[in-house]
């Protein structure tokens, strides 16, 4: 038995498990032991950089959904751009649900801009349906202020998928460009160049943010 996996039974809420199980259909209950987010975060910060970490994050696949966590936390916390971009590379084909998924937030990553949008259109060619909603989320995260480009809405709109969680994140996006970038995302609801189900859940998602404004809700009301 593992230093960290001792160290996550340490912290452990069986019934924290039980809820956030049903929060993940797609992963198994004997998968869970039952740690809260903000713990991990802390002791990914604690053991990130040391050989204890290295170590960890090349035992690849996990078999615990908390480890999985843990391995996209000690991700985040990296600093130089081309390891980080080889981590992912390591770790995002064992990604399996959405929650580790967004849960890898890799500010690294904003070093090399270049780099960070040739890795995107890669992401987005991916058959893994979790690898293509890191790369729109990446999008979303970093490319929707100062960084942004129109050819960023039609990279994500041209993402062809059946997948739920790959579907609900290009949504995610266009509600988020229609937040930040209204001009050069409205047309995209206005054509209905988007699928009928992501037209419908972006403007539902729109509609319920803040950075809406009435006025703009109640013209994309007008497009449902």
């Amino acid at each position: 038995m593992s230093d960290i996996y001792e160290h996550l039974l340490d912290m452990q809420e069986v019934t924290y498990g039980d809820f956030a199980a049903k929060l993940l259909p797609t992963i198994a209950r004997e998968r869970v032991i039952g740690v809260r987010l903000p713990l991990l975060h802390k002791y990914a910060k604690k053991i990130a950089g040391t050989e204890q970490a290295a170590q960890f994050m090349k035992d690849l696949p996990h078999k615990y959904l908390e480890e999985d966590h843990l391995h996209a936390y000690l991700i985040s916390q990296m600093r130089d751009a081309q390891a980080c971009f080889a981590a992912l590379d390591a770790f995002l084909p064992y990604v399996d649900n959405w929650s580790v998924c967004d849960s890898l937030r890799p500010k690294a990553l904003t070093k090399d801009r270049d780099a960070l949008l040739a890795h995107i259109r890669d992401y987005l060619q991916s058959e893994h349906p979790y690898t293509v909603r890191f790369g729109i989320e990446m999008l979303m995260a970093y490319c929707l202020d100062e960084h942004f480009s129109p050819d960023h809405l039609a990279l994500v709109a041209g993402v062809q998928s059946e997948e739920y969680y790959v579907n609900m994140m290009i949504a995610w996006y266009f509600a988020t460009a229609l937040a930040k970038q209204w001009d050069a995302t409205i047309p995209y609801l206005e054509e209905r160049r988007l699928p009928a189900w992501v037209h419908r859940k972006t403007i539902q998602k729109a509609v319920e943010s803040y950075r809406i404004t009435d006025a703009q809700k109640a013209y994309l009301k007008g497009l449902r």
